[in-house]
């Protein structure tokens, strides 16, 4: 695999990802009583609670794309 193929996996993965965060934050603040709602039928969460988990969800996830995808991209556009 080439550092261009490598690079340019990486990128799309980056892009494809923040589009996945871009739409869980989208519902969570557009759509938040209905999640609340939907999720309410399996888990008894309070409003903070709830809204703390999907925080702390989309830290970890961001944090996740920064290690795993932006990071090596960057790392391999300054070395290629």
């Amino acid at each position: 695999m080439s550092i261009e193929l490598t690079r340019s996996f990486l990128l799309w993965c980056t892009v494809i990802n923040y589009g996945i965060l871009l739409v869980w934050f989208l519902l969570f603040t557009l759509a938040h009583d209905w999640m609340r709602r939907f999720h309410g039928r399996w888990f008894r969460l309070s409003d903070e609670q709830f809204d703390s988990l999907h925080y702390l969800g989309m830290s970890i996830y961001k944090i996740g794309i920064l290690l795993f995808n932006l990071v090596p991209f960057v790392v391999l556009w300054i070395v290629g």
